[in-house]
């Protein structure tokens, strides 16, 4: 069994309470619908046709989770993952981008997931060959001359065999010489001793998309049409200088890709994307129609349409060949404020079967997401600041007071979740911000007197707090 085989429900949501406070339900749903997946890759192969994954509808306002638990269960799952705006797409046949492009994105994620993986395989046989690369270019090898010899040339080897000879030995000699120069500077060169030394490289010129400029309806054939032409084309090359250690990291992923199996990397990064794949379609709350429309729904109800056969599963064409969408997981979310998700045509209310309501934050919520994950918010901010000497220490009032005070302007203002917690912090570090780095290392302590004083006025002022906060 591999690491993602044991993912099991349970081990998955404590993964996701590693980053992301509260929404048990939500976080218990995807769960379930991950472990399905990895349970189905397990079946047999005339079974597995028939299983096709449960996709999710997440419903909640705005800065409670809902993306952070898409993004979050992708990094866990290993899997490809696409995060799309609903109210970007239009309708086939209008300008703007059509609902297939999300799938092609998806693809491309998935080939350079495998393709970095792939890389790292063959990792330590790559920078052998930059070391072996960048010593050519140090002691460069003797140019022999490609011309055609002339009669003289041949009958001298036979009148003037010995003189040849000993031509020939001095050619000897001069590559044993050649080869300890190039051992010597080898052994530097993996000791660190040449990092700063200049030399010149050739590298290949990155050119620039000939079909660009298309608009958004044609792009994604426009990219197609150019990568093709540009595989055609020989490959621009330019001469440039930097230093050894710049070298290694241009020169090791030119080499690595010339180590990797383009087929057997296209092979599996489709396969990736068509059974493991994610895409997380947001705001589609905003695609619903209320009520009587005057004119076309280009990009409202005609994008559900357009989205619906992707959903049920089809077959879309990319570069890399035809794609199907049978398996890949759909997760759409919507704050449906305004909208209900029963405002969606029915056909796709049936294709996102499993509902996943996430509840509003509150106070004691917004205290555990500036403390309690890998990457809190006040954590940031303690590293960020320690790198110009400022150690910043947060009380427990401190912290209370600025959870107290993102979730009253939510209250007063309007609701815009976790995201209002960098707003508050960022005012409160503003001056300590702006001050570092000083002349020497020096501490501060944020208690709720120093967060009283920093936002007092604006708090205070409730036209201010409306824009400021």
């Amino acid at each position: 069994m591999n690491e993602i085989d044991e993912l099991t429900p349970k081990k998955i949501v404590e993964k996701l309470d590693n980053y992301i406070i509260g929404q048990k339900e939500a976080k218990k749903q995807v769960a379930i619908a991950l472990r399905n997946r990895i349970r189905r890759l397990a079946l047999q192969e005339d079974v597995r046709r028939d299983v096709i994954p449960k996709n999710i509808l997440m419903i909640g306002s705005t800065g409670v989770g809902k993306t952070e638990i898409a993004r979050r269960l992708a990094e866990v799952a290993n899997a490809p993952f696409v995060k799309v705006e609903a109210t970007r797409f239009t309708e086939v046949g209008y300008v703007g981008k059509n609902v297939e492009s999300m799938v092609r994105e998806l693809v491309d994620s998935s080939v350079n997931m495998v393709k970095k993986e792939m890389m790292e395989e063959v990792k330590d046989k790559a920078q052998r060959l930059v070391e072996e690369r960048i010593v050519e270019v140090l002691v460069p090898s003797k140019k022999r001359a490609k011309t055609q010899p002339s009669f003289m040339d041949v009958m001298q080897l036979f009148n003037q065999s010995a003189e040849y000879s000993q031509n020939k030995d001095y050619d000897e000699n001069e590559d044993e010489n050649l080869r300890r120069r190039r051992e010597e500077l080898l052994e530097k060169l993996r000791n660190g001793e040449l990092e700063d030394v200049e030399i010149e490289v050739e590298v290949e010129e990155q050119s620039t998309p000939m079909f660009a400029g298309l608009g958004p309806e044609l792009e994604d054939m426009g990219i197609q049409f150019g990568e093709m032409f540009q595989n055609l084309m020989p490959k621009k090359k330019k001469r440039r200088r930097m230093t050894i250690s710049e070298a290694r990291k241009v020169l090791e992923p030119i080499e690595s890709e010339k180590l990797i199996d383009q087929d057997k990397l296209i092979q599996e990064g489709v396969s990736r994307a068509e059974n493991r794949g994610i895409i997380f379609i947001d705001e589609i709350d905003k695609i619903t129609s209320k009520g009587v429309s005057s004119g076309p729904d280009v990009s409202r109800e005609g994008v559900q349409r357009d989205l619906l056969p992707i959903v049920e599963g089809t077959n879309v064409m990319t570069k890399y060949g035809s794609i199907s969408t049978d398996y890949i997981l759909f997760i759409a979310a919507g704050a449906f404020s305004e909208a209900k998700p029963s405002d969606l045509i029915p056909e796709l209310q049936g294709r996102f079967p499993i509902r996943a309501e996430l509840s509003d934050l509150t106070k004691e919520d917004f205290i555990r997401i500036l403390t309690q994950p890998k990457n809190a918010i006040l954590k940031q901010y303690q590293y960020l600041l320690e790198t110009d000497g400022v150690r910043i220490e947060f009380t427990e009032d401190g912290v209370e007071r600025m959870a107290d005070i993102a979730f009253e302007l939510n209250e007063k203002v309007e609701n815009i979740g976790a995201r209002r917690l960098y707003t508050v912090v960022e005012k409160v570090l503003e001056e300590v911000s702006f001050e570092a780095p000083a002349s020497g290392e020096w501490e501060l302590k944020i208690d709720s007197s120093y967060v009283d004083l920093r936002l007092g006025k604006v708090y205070g002022d409730e036209d201010l707090r409306e824009y400021i906060l």
